[in-house]
């Protein structure tokens, strides 16, 4: 038999409290290499705050994280992300003045010195790992292409490719279909689902076509806490969930053990 691989990400009983409104009360989550967790539930649930959590922009109250065996809990942002987390914000944030291509070979820099980005020739390995994510994303004819110029769900799709262009182990994807039709949508998931194997995949979103798609194991968060958790098919048949999403919150029963 295979051994269970050990959880590149762990959270441990994490509450984060806003001068006494809790975001997140006592959240724990497992997630293991190269695999997938979609993260779901209404506004105001605690989704955004549980990445911004993770990656440090926010300082759990109690509560404990731990990425590839490491504490990682009051740790600085920048040195999370050089650990290898990155994350994609909902609106987004490419470099709009620079190619789809241009933004790529930056976003890949393995020296971060933004000014040796510009006044440096880049290693072929890193033109090579930008050519393999242009395919991958599947913006090969628009390389040449300013970002500013890009339609709203290539810019989501060159992000995502940016993120993917930084190497790290754990990516944060913040609705990446924001905005986005049906078409798109699918080819988003598409998307997200090559990345798995290399990189582990955290994803934030609430429309239930796209997790469909994704087809992956779901966190429900429901006013800073886990509600339920299991497959597309096993959410989609809990009352509580249902409950929730529909505005009922109120009837559901409470959760058992």
């Amino acid at each position: 038999m295979n051994a269970i691989p050990a959880p590149i990400l762990m959270m441990e009983n994490v509450t984060v409290d806003f001068d006494g409104f809790k975001a997140l009360t006592d959240v724990s989550l497992n997630l293991t290499p190269g695999d997938l967790r979609i993260l779901i539930g209404p506004n105001g649930a605690g989704k955004s705050t549980l990445c911004d959590t993770i990656i440090g922009r926010v300082r759990p109250t109690s509560g404990k994280i731990i990425f590839k065996d490491q504490v990682i809990t009051n740790l600085p942002e920048q040195e999370i992300v050089r650990r290898g987390i990155c994350r994609k914000f909902q609106t987004p944030g490419v470099l709009p003045t620079l190619t789809v291509f241009e933004n790529l070979l930056v976003a890949g820099r393995k020296n971060r010195a933004w000014y040796r980005s510009f006044t440096t020739k880049t290693p072929p390995a890193e033109t090579a790992r930008a050519e393999e994510i242009l395919t991958q994303i599947g913006l090969e004819d628009r390389r040449n292409i300013i970002a500013a110029d890009l339609a709203h769900g290539e810019k989501q799709w060159l992000e995502i490719g940016m993120v993917v262009a930084t190497d790290a182990d754990l990516l944060l994807l913040d609705e990446p279909t924001a905005g986005m039709g049906p078409t798109d949508t699918q080819r988003t998931a598409q998307l997200i689902l090559s990345l798995l194997g290399r990189h582990a995949v955290l994803v934030i979103d609430h429309d239930m076509s796209f997790v469909e798609a994704l087809n992956g194991y779901v966190t429900v968060l429901h006013q800073g806490q886990i509600l339920a958790e299991g497959t597309v098919a096993e959410i989609r048949a809990d009352a509580q969930v249902t409950a929730v999403y529909l505005g009922r919150a109120e009837d559901a029963e409470p959760a058992h053990a």
